[in-house]
């Protein structure tokens, strides 16, 4: 049972929060439901899974001030260092030449005059002046478009797949915070064990150091009892430093200051755990992670929605008013005029062709769906699996549970009875080391057998959907 405590204890990033001070510290005495409380209030992941609750409030909002009335305004000005030039057709050369065809005027050399074969051609002609500036309003409202509405009718199915998504969040966090708790609890008490275990041996250290100063037995038998007592001192220093690094751990999870100090005043009841009722009946909807499923199914059936109607034609009324002014030289805070531009209108756009794009937004929507609802198909096979898997490990664990309780009581009952002969001179020392080590065989099948029993009622809690 000890390799399996102390890989869950080594928790990354442990290391780099020992040797904190421990000055004005805080003592906090917790139930494992009040590691829960805490941990719901603290843990990072807990903060920021409802931080995402809140972004997807903004996004809500973001959305829904697409359907508001739009209102821009804008100002603008320009300076031309050169106004354009814009070439026209010469229009008072045919005029001249109307009048002088007309009137039979002959040139110098006493020919009529006549319209030129290769036609007038243009004029260069500048309009405009060098400064001019605008300033206007412009005004726009959807009045219809069928996605702006479907995305409308899938705001609350987003922010409950949000809020859904920050609890199964909280349930993963609460079962490890479960987990954790109940290990060092099963620590602790094998810590307990060891204890009794090395008072055990002191006892039988100070009787054969009194045997032998009585001729009885040999150095080497003090000697060896001497080493099987250092080996539990040495075994009760690894369980502390590994239940203090444990503690760490479960701080580490809860969020809680490593200058804090955490004790658990929570025991664990092997009765308890036996009397554990299991129920067949399994509800997925009790499943958060079910439920985000079902809630991502409803939002992708929105989406296939929304691209089908995206083959309607949109309808969008819009309002401009400005005013522009031209000036030769910068005098716009000056007398002069201002001329004023007024509109109003309404712009229906209607999709003709768009080279199937749409079409592959549906298919791609509607596959999208498909994989959702065959994750939720997965997911109810693995639900199935985890609560049968549970449901053995309890069995298996309360059925070796009972067996290692009554070998830790038969244990110790020979371990004492052995230790009674030895001390009356009728059993050897070897006899009282095996002894000791069938009980702490005993012991640490017992704490392996209770780990797994609360492991096993976690994960079969967390499986049905009843972890509280």
């Amino acid at each position: 049972m000890l390799y399996r405590f102390v890989s869950v204890m080594m928790l990354s990033g442990i290391c780099l929060l020992s040797g904190l001070t421990s000055a004005g510290q805080t003592n906090n005495a917790f139930s494992a439901q009040q590691a829960v409380d805490y941990a719901m209030k603290n843990s990072v992941q807990v903060k920021n899974a409802l931080l995402d609750i809140q972004i997807q409030k903004q996004s809500n909002r973001e959305f829904t001030a697409i359907a508001y009335p739009q209102l821009n305004g804008s100002i603008g000005g320009t300076y031309y260092f050169d106004i354009p030039t814009t070439t026209l057709p010469d229009f008072i050369s045919p005029a001249v030449y109307g009048v002088l065809v007309n009137n039979g005027v002959k040139d110098g050399n006493g020919n009529p005059i006549a319209f030129p074969p290769g036609g007038f051609g243009s004029v260069p002609a500048r309009f405009g002046t060098k400064w001019n500036v605008n300033g206007g309003v412009d005004f726009s409202q959807i009045l219809f478009d069928g996605q702006v509405f479907i995305g409308l009718k899938a705001r609350s199915a987003a922010l409950q797949l949000a809020t859904l998504s920050s609890e199964v969040t909280k349930e993963q966090i609460k079962a490890n915070v479960y987990k954790l708790y109940y290990q060092l609890v099963v620590g602790k008490q094998q810590a307990t064990s060891i204890d009794a275990n090395i008072t055990r041996f002191e006892k039988l250290l100070s009787d054969t150091k009194e045997i032998y100063n009585n001729g009885f037995v040999e150095k080497l038998d003090v000697d060896k009892v001497q080493v099987q007592l250092n080996n539990l001192k040495t075994e009760k220093e690894k369980i502390n430093y590994q239940l203090e690094m444990g503690n760490a751990a479960l701080k580490f999870l809860l969020n809680m200051p490593q200058t804090e100090t955490l004790t658990l005043t929570d025991s664990l009841n092997a009765d308890e755990l036996e009397k554990l009722s299991l129920t067949d009946s399994v509800d997925y909807n009790n499943r958060k992670e079910y439920q985000q499923l079902n809630k991502a199914i409803v939002l992708n059936q929105f989406n296939v929605k929304r691209y089908k109607l995206s083959a309607l034609p949109s309808l969008v009324s819009y309002a401009t008013y400005s005013k522009n002014a031209q000036r030769n030289r910068f005098d716009f805070f000056e007398t002069g005029d201002w001329f004023t531009t007024a509109l109003v209108g309404v712009k229906m756009s209607v999709p003709i062709f768009d080279g199937n794009a749409r079409n592959a937004r549906i298919q791609k929507a509607k596959l999208e769906l498909n994989k959702v609802k065959n994750t939720q198909s997965m997911l109810t096979q693995s639900i199935d699996m985890e609560v049968a898997n549970s449901r053995n490990k309890i069995k298996s664990a309360i059925a070796t549970l009972k067996n290692q309780k009554e070998n830790v009581g038969l244990a110790e009952k020979v371990y004492n009875t052995t230790r009674l002969k030895y001390e009356q001179g009728l059993g050897s020392n070897m006899e009282i080391y095996n002894a000791e080590t069938d009980l702490k065989m005993a012991q640490n099948n017992y704490y392996g057998a209770l780990y797994d029993a609360i492991i096993a009622k976690i994960d079969f809690q967390k499986a049905v959907g009843l972890l509280n």
